[in-house]
């Protein structure tokens, strides 16, 4: 980790001098948004995309991004699950479209191919608004990489402690056989355990089978009470779920972040009233502040990472005016300044209040949606929430 944190100090203190006598000329800055619109995700990401796209907009309309500049989004399919495609689709925006940085990915195993392929040795940053596998944490970015959604590490803990609390002290996992489901899983099971918990069984699963009977059926036979889904909310995860309720095998479920959106309950045939979950989110007021913003541009401003995703274009968009460039590296350098403290706290819908105190010279402490506060390698601290499905949707119990 401190190397890492070395890094990016390293980047700030070599750019700091010119870029503070760079004359900047209002330009058109195209900036990537690369997410799964098709795959195991796809149900999520057009109002993660939108929230993003709503604070380019925001900057671009303020008048005050670098002397009248303006933001051209680039979209690019991240798949969610394929590599290949994935890295790719990143390569068309760094190199064709010469994209000045990336929000995004989304899911852990093509964020982590896009970083390590394509975008770090082209010297891009990145910053991912849901890609939570904790092997990113110590990922050798060379100060390019950030995430704006917190460490599975964390969440698998919290959503221990959520089963703990509900009193389930019996389970079986399932999980999408990737990065991200292999390392929420050992973290849940890690501290499941370790809060007096049992797991009978911890299995992975493969995303886009037609039948997942065989799964259900040794989940089953583990005896456990309840089945956690680690997985996707459009593809194996749902699958898993349908397949435990034609069976009868389980009725309710625990859920990770990637089941989570209205999508799964409106396309399981069945009850899934008392199943619950955990997904990154806050109850601060720039949370408030946000849902106002993005309801009035028509995105719900509550769904799954729709926060995040604002955060991490604005952290860029900051870290653009901080710098005085639009320059691949001086984004690099300047997002840990604008993220944490010192500085005037900045919430949603006040990007051009904070262009306005860093071209003046001033500091901005960028709190936006998610309360954002980085920790030295440049990854959100996190908080979360408490979900639970009644009455044909995700209601919120509490944030932890």
């Amino acid at each position: 980790m401190g190397v890492k944190k070395m890094k990016k100090i390293t980047i700030a203190t070599l750019l700091s001098v010119v870029m503070l006598t760079t004359t900047v000329v209002a330009e058109n800055i195209k900036m990537g948004v690369i997410l799964g619109f098709t795959g195991p995700i796809e149900s999520l990401t057009p109002t993660m995309a939108g929230s993003a796209e709503m604070a380019f907009k925001e900057a671009s309309d303020s008048g005050k991004l670098l002397n009248g500049s303006t933001i051209e989004v680039v979209r690019a399919d991240s798949t969610c699950i394929d590599a290949a495609a994935a890295t790719s689709a990143a390569e068309r925006l760094i190199t064709s479209d010469r994209v000045a940085g990336i929000m995004g990915a989304d899911c852990s195993g093509v964020t982590t191919a896009i970083a390590n392929n394509v975008a770090i040795p082209n010297g891009v940053t990145m910053v991912s608004p849901s890609a939570t596998s904790p092997a990113l944490t110590d990922i050798d970015d060379n100060g390019y990489f950030f995430r704006t959604a917190p460490s599975d590490a964390r969440g698998g803990e919290i959503l221990a402690q959520v089963v703990i609390e509900r009193g389930v002290s019996k389970v079986a996992v399932t999980y999408t056989n990737n990065d991200y489901g292999k390392g929420l899983a050992d973290s849940f099971s890690s501290a499941f355990t370790a809060l007096g918990g049992t797991v009978t069984m911890d299995a992975a699963h493969e995303d886009g089978k037609g039948d997942y009977s065989a799964e259900v059926a040794a989940l089953s036979a583990s005896g456990a009470n309840e089945l956690v889904v680690i997985g996707y909310l459009d593809q194996g995860g749902r699958g898993i779920i349908q397949s435990s309720i034609d069976s009868g095998a389980f009725s309710t479920f625990v859920l990770s972040d990637g089941m989570i959106g209205q999508s799964l309950i409106d396309n399981v045939d069945g009850d899934l009233s008392g199943s619950f979950g955990t997904i990154a989110g806050s109850d601060s007021e720039g949370a408030a502040i946000f849902k106002t913003v993005a309801s009035s541009n028509g995105i719900p401003g509550d769904g799954p990472y729709e926060p995040e995703s604002y955060d991490a274009a604005a952290l860029m968009i900051l870290a653009m005016q901080a710098g005085n460039s639009s320059d691949r590296a001086s984004i690099a350098a300047n997002i840990m300044n604008v993220a944490n403290a010192p500085g005037e706290i900045i919430l949603p819908g006040q990007l051009a209040k904070g262009l306005e105190i860093l071209s003046n010279g001033g500091q901005v402490n960028y709190q936006g949606a998610t309360n954002v506060e980085f920790t030295e390698v440049g990854e959100s601290t996190g908080s979360f929430k408490e979900l639970e499905i009644g009455n044909g949707k995700f209601n919120t119990i509490k944030f932890r």
